[in-house]
């Protein structure tokens, strides 16, 4: 008789694990400092600002990245640290940071489970981070639990209908699946899904849209090209495609109409959702 073992099934844990792993190593494709400082560095500026951070508040930036947020936060004299699941990308931060003078401390975190104490932070933000997190409602929870009561809570993120959200959606049919569970990274640019997330926690929650003026692709292609080479979920659909030259055709293509529908004399907006609040 023929017998055949079966694996069990990996648990909740291990699963996450693996999910964040993945994650990690996405983020540690191409030269995603690059994108920070070449074209979304400036956002950085806005969230700091609206969070309006003064000399000698404790200030985390959750999901930081190389930064942007985090060293505008510092040069504000906020006490900062930068958190980030990839901490591949605080070498070119820590760079960054001293380039213009700025002292922050680099941390490796996950966004969904922060190694800080209950309101242990004057203020709390993410830019462009906290919403490629997995699981919506464990990142929102953790943003408002590591913050003081009466503490700034703030987070920019691309809209589903601006730029990137788009881009996100013309990767898609060409991306793996998601794992269960798993929530689109634009959701977080929709004020209704963010009001669902935060508004329990905080008080005078305001939301506004934005957009980041790009000038640095004259065509359609030079967008395209850019993001191939150094735009960590880019380059992994790509991967995920690589042995199927009519997928990857077919999204050059793709990505090439999008560019093309907002790109105008040279000029892309790429819209974005600011939302701060008092954590209650």
């Amino acid at each position: 008789m023929n017998t055949q073992t079966i694996a069990p099934a990996p648990t909740t844990a291990e699963a996450d694990r693996t999910l964040k792993a993945k994650h990690r190593a996405m983020w540690a494709l191409g030269d995603y400092h690059r994108v920070a400082a070449e074209l979304v560095g400036d956002l950085g500026a806005v969230l700091v600002d609206a969070c309006a951070v003064r000399p000698g508040d404790r200030v985390l930036d959750v999901a930081a990245g190389s930064g942007s947020a985090a060293i505008r936060a510092a040069l504000a004299g906020g006490r900062v640290i930068a958190s980030d699941l990839t901490p591949e990308l605080f070498e070119p931060g820590q760079a960054w940071a001293a380039q213009h003078g700025a002292e922050l401390t680099w941390a490796q975190a996950d966004a969904e489970n922060l190694p800080y104490p209950d309101g242990d932070f004057d203020t709390v933000l993410s830019c462009l981070g906290v919403m490629f997190a997995p699981h919506h409602r464990s990142a929102a929870d953790e943003l408002a639990r590591v913050c003081r009561p009466g503490g700034t809570v703030g987070v920019l993120n691309w809209t589903p209908e601006g730029f990137i959200g788009q881009m996100f959606a013309t990767m898609k049919p060409y991306a793996p699946p998601p794992p269960p569970g798993a929530q689109p990274p634009p959701l977080w640019g929709s004020e209704e899904h963010v009001r669902g997330l935060l508004g329990d926690h905080l008080d005078g929650l305001t939301a506004r849209r934005g957009s980041l003026r790009v000038d640095r692709f004259a065509e359609p292609a030079a967008f395209v090209e850019y993001f191939k080479a150094n735009y960590g979920p880019t380059i992994a659909v790509y991967r995920s495609i690589a042995g199927e030259p009519e997928s990857v055709a077919a999204l050059d293509r793709a990505l090439t109409e999008l560019a093309y529908r907002f790109l105008r004399d040279g000029v892309m907006e790429w819209e974005y959702l600011l939302v701060t609040g008092r954590r209650r």
